[in-house]
C-alpha cells in the first residue's frame, strides 16, 4: 500500500511540475493576412488548479477570461468565449507553439516565454528644467473637479512683461489621463515637456471621472459637457496670478480639436493648435473613418452616412448621439483667434483630406492661421506605415519631433 501511495504521490508531483513549466507569461504575434496583432496569455497557478488569462494589448484589451480545456505535460488548451475563439499550443523550450482558431478559421500562433519590451524613447526623465505644480479646478455647472499638472518654464510665475504662452491640452474621445495615455505612449505629457523646453506653459488634465478628476453620470457625457470642462480650465488659468503668462490657447486632440473652435467660437482661446480636429460634420466625418479603415483591412469602404447613422442610434449611447448630429463649421466659421490646424495623411480615424479641407473653407482669414498636412503621420502623429490603429503601440516614436517644433515656433511668433 505505502508503495502504491508513493507512486500515485509521485504522479501528482510530476504532473504539477509539468504545469508549473508552462505558468508564466507568454508573448506572440497573431499574423491575419497584411495584418498583425500582439496577444499575451498569462497563465498561473493556485492551489493546483491551472487559470489562464489573455491580453491584446494593440487593442488595449487586458485579462479577457478563458476556460482552461486542459493543462497536462507540456500542452494547453483554452477557450475565449468572449470573442469565440480557441487556442491550443504545445510548449517546447521557452517556445509554446501552436494554432489560434476562430470562425471555422484556424492560424498559427507561436508564443515566447517573457514580456514583451516596449521603448518609449521620448517619454521625459527628471531632472527637468522646468517645474510642475499639482492644481484642481472646478466645473461648477456639472459638479465636476478635474486635477491636472500645471508645467511652468523657469521663471514663468515672477513678475515680468507678459511673454510666456501657455497652452490648455484636451484630450480626444474617451475618457483619458492628463498625458491623454495610450499604448504607454504620453502624448500630453512628451508634448509638455518639448513646450516648457522652449519657454511655452501648459495645463493638462485628468478627463471627469477619470484618474484624480471627479464627477457624476459621466456615461451621459458629451462633446458639450467636456467643453465646458475646457473653460474651466481657460478661467482657472485666466485667474491665477501668473504675471509672466501672455495668451492662453487651447491645443486640442481629435474631438479635442472641436472643443477648442467650440471655445474659440466662445473667444475662450487665444489661440488654437488642433491636432486632427473634425472639420466637417460629424457624421461624415466618422463615415469616411469607418470606410478608410475597412479598406485598411482589404474591404470595400461601402458605408453610407444613413447607414452609419442608423447604426449608431441603435447603440443609443448619448456621447454618440449627440457627436454624430454636430457639425462644427459654424463654431469654426466664428473662431477669431489665430488657428494652427493640422493632420497626418495618414490618419485612418480622422481623414486628412476631408477634415483639413473643412477647416480651410469655414476658417476666417487671420495672418497668423497655418493649415498643415504631415506626411506620413497617423491619428497620434506617429511616423508610421499604414497609419492603421493595430500600429500605434508598436512604434517607439510617440510624437512627431517636426510636428512639435513646427507648433511650439508658430506658438512663440504670435504677438
Amino acid at each position: 500500500m505505502k508503495y502504491i501511495l508513493t507512486i500515485i504521490t509521485l504522479f501528482i508531483v510530476l504532473s504539477m511540475q509539468a504545469q508549473q513549466a508552462l505558468v508564466g507569461t507568454w508573448t506572440g504575434k497573431l499574423n491575419v493576412g497584411p495584418a498583425s496583432l500582439s496577444l499575451v496569455l498569462n497563465i498561473t497557478q493556485e492551489q493546483g488548479t491551472i487559470n489562464c488569462t489573455l491580453d491584446s494589448p494593440d487593442q488595449s484589451a487586458k485579462g479577457i477570461k478563458t476556460s482552461v480545456g486542459y493543462c497536462k505535460d507540456d500542452s494547453i488548451s483554452v477557450a475565449v468565449p468572449m470573442i469565440g475563439a480557441s487556442y491550443s499550443g504545445r510548449c517546447i523550450g521557452d517556445e509554446l507553439k501552436g494554432s489560434f482558431t476562430q470562425m471555422g478559421h484556424s492560424f498559427e500562433l507561436n508564443f515566447k516565454r517573457g514580456v514583451e519590451v516596449i521603448k518609449r524613447p521620448q517619454t521625459p526623465v527628471a531632472p527637468f528644467p522646468y517645474t510642475t505644480q499639482e492644481v484642481t479646478f472646478s466645473n461648477e455647472k456639472d459638479s465636476v473637479t478635474l486635477a491636472g499638472t500645471l508645467t511652468l518654464p523657469v521663471g514663468c510665475d515672477h513678475a515680468s512683461n507678459g511673454s510666456v504662452p501657455l497652452v490648455i491640452m484636451v484630450s480626444g474621445s474617451g475618457l483619458q489621463n492628463r498625458d491623454e495615455e495610450i499604448f504607454e505612449h504620453k502624448p500630453f505629457l512628451v508634448a509638455a515637456d518639448y513646450l516648457a523646453r522652449n519657454g511655452i506653459a501648459s495645463l493638462r488634465y485628468d478627463d471627469r471621472g477619470f484618474g484624480k478628476s471627479t464627477g457624476k453620470n459621466v456615461a451621459n457625457a458629451t462633446t458639450e459637457d467636456f467643453a465646458r470642462d475646457a473653460q474651466a480650465a481657460y478661467d482657472y488659468v485666466k485667474g491665477l496670478s501668473l504675471k509672466k503668462v501672455s495668451k492662453v490657447g487651447i491645443w486640442g486632440h481629435s474631438e479635442g480639436g472641436d472643443i477648442a473652435f467650440m471655445l474659440g467660437a466662445r473667444g475662450k482661446a487665444d489661440f488654437i493648435v488642433s491636432l486632427a480636429g473634425v472639420g466637417v460634420r460629424c457624421d461624415t466625418a466618422l463615415t469616411a473613418q469607418a470606410n478608410r479603415l475597412m479598406q485598411l483591412n482589404g474591404m470595400p469602404g461601402t458605408a453610407t452616412t444613413k447607414g452609419y447613422r442608423s447604426m449608431v442610434l441603435l447603440q443609443n449611447q448619448p456621447w454618440f448621439n449627440w457627436f454624430i448630429n454636430y457639425d462644427p463649421t459654424p463654431d469654426i466659421a466664428t473662431t477669431r483667434c489665430p488657428v494652427f490646424a493640422a493632420n497626418g495623411d495618414k490618419d485612418c480615424q480622422v481623414i486628412s483630406e476631408l477634415n483639413l479641407g473643412g477647416i480651410k473653407a469655414a476658417l476666417p482669414h487671420n495672418k497668423h492661421n497655418r493649415i498643415v498636412e504631415y506626411p506620413g503621420l497617423n491619428h497620434l502623429f506617429q511616423e508610421c506605415t499604414t497609419g492603421g490603429p493595430t500600429e500605434y503601440r508598436t512604434i517607439e516614436q510617440t510624437i512627431s519631433p517636426q510636428f512639435l517644433k513646427d507648433a511650439a515656433e508658430w506658438i512663440k511668433n504670435l504677438k
